[in-house]
């Protein structure tokens, strides 16, 4: 209620990416006082009476901070003491890049929609390893960490496996999973990685590089999901599917944003990637379809229009383990996700 009254009010005064400069800001200041981020966690961090065992991690309740909103990994510790149960960062890319021309970012309040054509701007794989083991080391998390991964803008996608494996190497001791950006319909050409010809030699090479690294460290190998869009046709998924399941790959995560403008309302809206209500029924839609033919065998983190309990509830029924948010937290303030997961938690746990 006070984010609602006294806080986006202002936010919304200012353009949409400065506003989340100033977010960012303050979660990442909230993030080095490390007494109120104690206080805070114990007063936010929603547990299950049983906690979710996904991908041999534990997270304590199903609701996570989809990637997109902390690029470079300056506040995963204040999410989780927001109530997030997972933090995913990124996207991640080699190197540092500055992404697309501003604007770049635009809400639609009425819709309850973002849209974004950002390009994958973050700081680099090297500067945000060394973030995360100053600032987020693994040992002292109260939440698992993802780390969504993508190719460089320059890189050919003949070439783009290269990019993945740069970073997965660079940050491999810093993630509890990684989430493979095949999907975002911001940088050139990125979503044909999810056609056969691509995905399939891309998830091989990622998983030998997992392999290797794991019987070096005497380790399992770490998690490795695949982001997909929400605009291939169903033919595609299932091709898509059937590389994921091949590839050993430990689940999906659907969606990433839309590109679509063939939901209601959205025809005049700028180029970029929708997020938010827009997509909620077809990323639930998506969900329900992965689960039924894969009959539940590939674990699934839904996202698209989670903003409340009810559309939460809707992805889990669906066939989804976890959801993220992204959207909901931008029009309904830094709470939501202790929100959801308290009204999760009471749900009947014949999910779990």
């Amino acid at each position: 209620m006070f984010y609602e009254k006294c806080l986006k009010p202002g936010l919304f005064l200012l353009d949409p990416e400065r506003a989340h400069n100033w977010a960012t800001f303050g979660l990442k200041a909230l993030s080095r006082m490390g007494p109120v981020v104690q206080i805070l966690r114990r007063c936010n961090q929603v547990r299950q009476e049983k906690p979710i065992h996904l991908f041999g991690l534990e997270f304590p309740n199903a609701v996570g901070l989809a990637a997109g909103m902390d690029k470079n990994a300056e506040f995963p510790k204040a999410a989780a003491a927001l109530g997030f149960g997972h933090v995913e960062v990124g996207a991640v890319t080699p190197l540092r890049q500055t992404g697309n021309p501003m604007p770049r970012l635009f809400r639609y309040p009425d819709s309850g929609a973002l849209v974004n054509r950002m390009g994958f701007n973050n700081d680099g794989a090297d500067a945000i390893a060394e973030r995360l083991a100053r600032w987020y080391p693994v040992g002292s998390r109260s939440a698992p960490l993802g780390i969504n991964l993508g190719k460089g803008r320059s890189t050919e996608l003949d070439h783009a496996a290269s990019d993945y494996l740069t970073v997965f190497k660079v940050l491999a001791d810093q993630a509890d999973y990684f989430s493979i950006n095949v999907s975002s319909p911001n940088t050139p050409g990125l979503r044909r990685l999810q056609d056969t010809d691509f995905l399939r030699p891309l998830l091989q090479e990622l998983q030998k590089e997992n392999k290797e690294r794991a019987n070096l460290m005497g380790s399992a190998k770490a998690p490795i999901l695949v982001k997909l869009s929400p605009d291939i046709s169903y033919r595609q998924l299932d091709q898509a599917l059937e590389i994921i399941l091949e590839t050993e790959c430990a689940g999906v995560i659907a969606t990433n944003t839309s590109s679509s403008r063939s939901f209601s309302g959205t025809e005049k809206y700028e180029s970029g990637g929708i997020s938010g209500l827009p997509v909620r029924l077809r990323s639930t839609q998506f969900i329900n379809y992965v689960s039924r033919s894969t009959e539940g065998k590939l674990p699934i983190i839904g996202v698209g229009g989670v903003d409340d309990p009810v559309s939460a509830g809707e992805k889990i029924d669906a066939g989804a383990s976890l959801v993220q948010i992204y959207t909901g937290m931008v029009y309904k303030g830094p709470f939501l996700a202790k929100q959801i997961a308290k009204a999760l938690r009471n749900r009947s746990s014949s999910w779990f």
